[in-house]
């Protein structure tokens, strides 16, 4: 098969396309003929070398990626025959080898694909739905919520835009360029500004009249997440989940005592509660999907260009879930 490995730690370009054994399924396992594989931000800390949230940096050489979607094509010992065929979708956790042909994971964490969802959607879903269904869990929205998101032309963006209107929430969207201003509003947001433009926050208050924000859904930090901060009113929360905009590593999310919460990791997974809360909220989140209440944003490059798709992300040069196809 052929798959992307990263022989060094280093930038993008140390990605390369080969060719490589095909991977076997072992006892419980199955093997995916991947046709999306699912790109996260995480993925450019591990080609750096850098820990991240992750238990430790990959061994090298190794095949990076986390998520990925496509049809079972063989089993392993003790799988029961029905899973053969399946249109499927899973995150492998920390294990990696999602950028290629084939991939192999347990059973256990696969999910069927709904009907309605392609493979790059169900990819998106599995992984930036997954957080977005967790980082919900800490906002009641409603038709008397305001509710802020920065980066909302992102892939977890995109999907609280769309979450917070359906339930009836005021949305203010944020973006950088009026490219993304545009597909935020598109996307149904009641207010979208570009927060590279100085007069933003005037923008939205005015739009607002008065009325203060209830909730910052901040993935950003640095100055964005400040301003974005002075524009709630008392009660409100600012539920912080990444920092992009201060660097992924060398930044520090911006908070402010009695008001951020950071509801990443250990914090999501037990407000989730049971046996099982990671794959609760991959169920959550392909539901509402299937439901057509969300829609991801996806932005699809080739299995080879995993390097300018790295790049792309790491520029901010996107929007949505970004997706690689074999």
């Amino acid at each position: 098969m052929h798959a992307i490995r990263l022989h060094t730690f280093g930038p993008a370009e140390n990605l390369t396309y080969e060719q490589v054994d095909d991977p076997a399924p072992g006892p419980g396992q199955v093997r995916i003929a991947v046709a999306a594989a699912g790109v996260h931000l995480l993925d450019t800390a591990l080609r750096e070398g850098l820990q991240g949230p992750a238990p430790q940096p990959p061994t090298l050489p190794t095949i990076p990626g986390r998520e990925v979607a496509g049809v079972v094509e063989s089993l392993g010992e003790g799988v029961a025959a029905l899973w053969l065929g399946r249109r499927v979708v899973a995150h492998l956790g920390f294990a990696p080898g999602g950028y290629a042909e084939l991939a192999v994971t347990d059973v256990d964490r696969v999910h069927e694909i709904p009907a309605n969802l392609d493979f790059a959607e169900a990819v998106a879903m599995i992984g930036t739905g997954r957080t977005t269904m967790g980082i919900l869990q800490f906002a009641e929205l409603g038709p008397d919520s305001v509710a802020v998101i920065p980066a909302a032309a992102g892939g977890i963006g995109t999907l609280l835009v769309q979450y917070a209107a359906h339930a009836g929430a005021v949305v203010i969207g944020l973006a950088g360029g009026p490219g993304k201003v545009a597909r935020v509003r598109e996307n149904g947001a009641d207010l979208a500004v570009d927060y590279t433009d100085p007069a933003w926050p005037g923008k939205v208050r005015a739009f607002l009249g008065g009325r203060p924000a209830t909730v910052v859904f901040d993935g950003v930090g640095g100055d964005v997440a400040r301003e974005s901060v002075a524009l709630l009113g008392p009660g409100g929360r600012h539920l912080v989940f990444g920092w992009s905009g201060a660097g992924l590593h060398d930044g520090e999310p911006y908070l402010v005592d009695g008001v951020s919460e950071q509801v990443l990791g250990p914090v999501m997974m037990q407000k989730t509660g049971g046996p099982n809360p990671v794959r609760t909220l991959e169920l959550r989140a392909l539901a509402e999907a299937a439901a057509g209440r969300l829609t991801p944003a996806v932005r699809r490059f080739p299995l080879a260009a995993a390097a300018a798709a790295h790049r792309a992300l790491e520029t901010r040069a996107t929007t949505g879930k970004v997706v690689l196809e074999p």
